[in-house]
Order: structure tokens, then C-alpha cells, then sequence
């Protein structure tokens, strides 16, 4: 039982792991792969770790220290599905372009389309041709600063990948006309009007970046 609970410490100091992880800190502590198997499912049940998708999990305790943090969150959705970047409605506002409340973080990704619901948050990922996967950048997030006594890191950056301001904003409107179909450019703004987006808000190099964006995209249709 104290390997158990030696285990179960060095999880709580983690932003996230898989179970390959848990098995090599497993052998660390003289665990058996099974006995490790064992353990996970005991985690699971009395709630010590959320499981964010198959293989890859969070502790409990982890969690709720850094929940508030948005820039954990934009982390665990980079980690969830990769590749992937923060886009649409939860960069929005991010940027505070948008007040709508989001009850998910939405991403975009090269890959197919897929939700995760999870004791952690709801992610969405929304698919999108490869050619137009990109214009994103890296956030630096907060620092968290642990003690690993097994491992090499002491310090744990939230850094993450997120649509710009005017990417963000195509995305969203990519997928909310289905790519743009009956779309016409000088109908885009009274788009942008109705979903209550402060495009005047944005950045003016953004803002010019977009609307080439938008060109780029109706104009080769």
C-alpha cells in the first residue's frame, strides 16, 4: 500500500501522463506493469485521477490547483489531440473579441473530427483541411513549479498553441457557414455583425489579415 501511495504523490505532481509514463514510474518504484494496471483502476474509481482520453490521464489533485488557469486548459487541449491549436469561439475570447460564454474549449485540427467530455472539461476538436491548417502561434502559460524527486523536470510551463486573433475568427466562421457556401464578401461583415464579435476591436494588421484570408478562400471556390 505504500507503493500505492508513493505512486499516487508523484501523480499529483504532474500536468498530465499516460500509462506508459505511470508504468516507468511504476518500475521506479519496484511495480509490476499489472500491479500498475491495478492501481490506475482504483485511482479511477475513488476519483484521484480523471482520465482525459484512453491512456492519458490528470490528478485530481493536479487539476484543481490549476483549473482557473485558462492557459492549463489551452495546454491540456494541445496534449488531448495533436496537432491541434485553440481556435474559434475560445480564442475569441481569449482575445477578448467575444463575450459569448463557452462551455468547451474548441480547437482545430488536421484530423477528424472528435469531442471529449471528460471530469476535466469538454474539449472539441473541429477538422479542417490540411491547407488551411495554420496562422497559429505559441503562448507562453503559466509556470508551475513542482518538486519531481523521480523525474529530471522541476518546472512545468503552460505554453500552448492558439489561432490568431483574425485565424481564429475564420475558423469560426468557416464552420459556422460550412466553408464559406452562398457566402459572398460583402455579406461577411453583416456575418461577423450578428454573431457579436467586436471585429473592431481586433488589431489592424489583423484585421487586414483577415479579410485576405477570407478573399484567398471565396475568391478560389
Amino acid at each position: 500500500m505504500k507503493s500505492k501511495k508513493n505512486l499516487l504523490e508523484q501523480l499529483k505532481l504532474l500536468p498530465h501522463f499516460s500509462k506508459d509514463s505511470l508504468y516507468q514510474l511504476g518500475k521506479q518504484l519496484g511495480l509490476a506493469d499489472a500491479t500498475v494496471d491495478t492501481y490506475i483502476s482504483r485511482f479511477l474509481k475513488y476519483k484521484e485521477i480523471y482520465q482525459l482520453k484512453n491512456g492519458l490521464y490528470v490528478s485530481t489533485d493536479f487539476f484543481n490547483k490549476n483549473r482557473t488557469d485558462i492557459s492549463y486548459s489551452f495546454y491540456l487541449a494541445n496534449i488531448i489531440r495533436t496537432p491541434s491549436y485553440v481556435s474559434s469561439w475560445s480564442a475569441l475570447q481569449f482575445y477578448n473579441l467575444t463575450t459569448e460564454a463557452i462551455r468547451s474549449v474548441i480547437s482545430v485540427t488536421p484530423k477528424v473530427t472528435r469531442n471529449y467530455k471528460t471530469k476535466a472539461g469538454n474539449f472539441d476538436y473541429q477538422s479542417i483541411n490540411k491547407n488551411l491548417f495554420g496562422n497559429f502561434i505559441l503562448k507562453r502559460g503559466k509556470i508551475a513549479s513542482v518538486e519531481l524527486p523521480l523525474l529530471s523536470e522541476s518546472k512545468v510551463r503552460f505554453d500552448f498553441f492558439i489561432a490568431s486573433p483574425a485565424k481564429a475568427l475564420f475558423d469560426l466562421l468557416y464552420f459556422r457557414t460550412r466553408q464559406f457556401r452562398g457566402v459572398e464578401l460583402k455579406n461577411i461583415k453583416d456575418v461577423i455583425d450578428d454573431l457579436r464579435i467586436d471585429f473592431d476591436e481586433m488589431d489592424n494588421k489583423e484585421r487586414d489579415q483577415f479579410h485576405i484570408m477570407i478573399k484567398r478562400h471565396i475568391n478560389n471556390e
